[in-house]
């Protein structure tokens, strides 16, 4: 009895170093030393959890006793068997979430693969909401001016490229009409309060415009997230008729490098320092800030180029306090002016001086000039 166990754990852990085997067969994550052998898939302790809660078997490599049976069925499986079946037909633009992803997306990605088997290729009818270029629902949207959140109607189209909301059922026209063009959603819930809180950023004349929303499905928040990368993908592909999938894929939606609250001070560096909430988008090199972390709108925008173009980014030293309870202190020099900021902690600092580096350090692209006039 124990010499098989102990036999059984060392094919597992062999299995588990092969190609495929060796990551998280839903979430990529190195290592992973859980499996369904239900699924005959290798998984990270977070996705075994999500499994076990979708009644798929689940046993820990390591710690659990383990049947010849569902050994053999493990070595006749493996990652790489049913990513080929339960993986077949992923549609380009669909978020493959990873280890780092909020788990209403990874929880969403395993349902859809195991348990709707949305992508073994087999012809659906009627076809996933998200693959028919128009989608439309309720979703529960944070007021402008207040905390309040309330039902709006959306509809996207992608034969129009935009995403609409009305602000009562049987209003006269559209509460705004939002470009496909320069929209972008990523997954908030912590900022927002809700597991499945949605941030939707656009440009509305010349300003940067947040809406707050969420469903109570989460099947229904993920079916949203993704009709709009596919009405986005559809857009960045008319946009960049030789774009190739590994150039647009990145493009389509993005999470921001960083967020948090500094205190920054006005151009003279002698103004009392304010505590605002600041938004670093790698994509488009543009920090911006807000009064609070759920605005609607943004107070001002920093644009940030290469050295080679007189951007700088350094730790910056108080000669003596003004009146900033922070002591943690950030430059950003840009050909205009320098700005400063304060964090309230080295670890803060630290984060944002290696997220503000990164983007300096990332050669400028042609488009890029174009999208700089950042306001202050």
């Amino acid at each position: 009895e124990m010499a098989n166990h102990e036999r059984n754990k060392k094919i597992l852990l062999e299995l588990v170093k092969q190609p495929l085997n060796n990551r998280c067969a839903d979430c990529g994550a190195a290592d992973p030393d859980w499996a369904s052998y239900k699924l005959g898939v290798f998984v990270c302790l977070t996705c075994s959890g999500i499994h076990r809660s979708l009644s798929s078997r689940v046993k820990s490599i390591k710690l659990d006793y383990w049947e010849d049976e569902l050994v053999e069925f493990m070595k006749a499986n493996g990652n790489a068997s049913a990513q080929a079946l339960y993986e077949k037909a992923v549609p380009a633009y669909y978020y493959q979430p990873q280890e780092s992803d909020c788990i209403v997306l990874r929880e969403q990605w395993i349902r859809a693969k195991y348990e709707r088997m949305e992508f073994t290729g087999e012809t659906k009818y009627p076809p996933i909401s998200y693959t028919t270029g128009f989608y439309e629902g309720m979703l529960w949207k944070k007021g402008k001016e207040n905390t309040q959140f309330l039902k709006r109607k959306f509809v996207l189209s992608e034969r129009e490229f935009t995403l609409t909301y009305f602000n009562k059922e049987n209003s006269k026209g559209p509460k705004a009409v939002i470009s496909i063009k320069d929209l972008n959603a990523t997954f908030q819930p912590d900022k927002i309060g809700h597991p499945h809180g949605l941030q939707l950023t656009y440009q509305d004349d010349n300003h940067t415009r947040n809406l707050y929303v969420y469903h109570e499905s989460p099947e229904e928040i993920v079916s949203w997230y993704n009709a709009i990368r596919a009405a986005r993908y559809a857009y960045l592909k008319t946009a960049y008729p030789t774009g190739s999938d590994e150039e647009l894929i990145p493009k389509i939606t993005r999470n921001y490098l960083k967020e948090g609250y500094m205190e920054k001070t006005g151009p003279l560096q002698k103004e009392p320092f304010k505590k605002r909430w600041f938004i670093l988008d790698s994509q488009n090199r543009k920090l911006f800030y807000f009064k609070g972390q759920l605005d609607a709108e943004e107070l001002g925008v920093i644009f940030i180029g290469t050295e080679s173009k007189g951007y700088s980014v350094k730790e910056y030293v108080p000669k003596h306090a003004r009146g900033n309870k922070w002591k943690c202190g950030v430059m950003v020099a840009t050909p205009e002016r320098q700005f400063v900021f304060m964090c309230e902690q080295e670890r803060e600092q630290r984060e944002w001086l290696d997220a503000l580096k990164q983007v300096l350090h990332r050669p400028m692209a042609p488009q890029d000039y174009t999208g700089k006039q950042g306001r202050q």
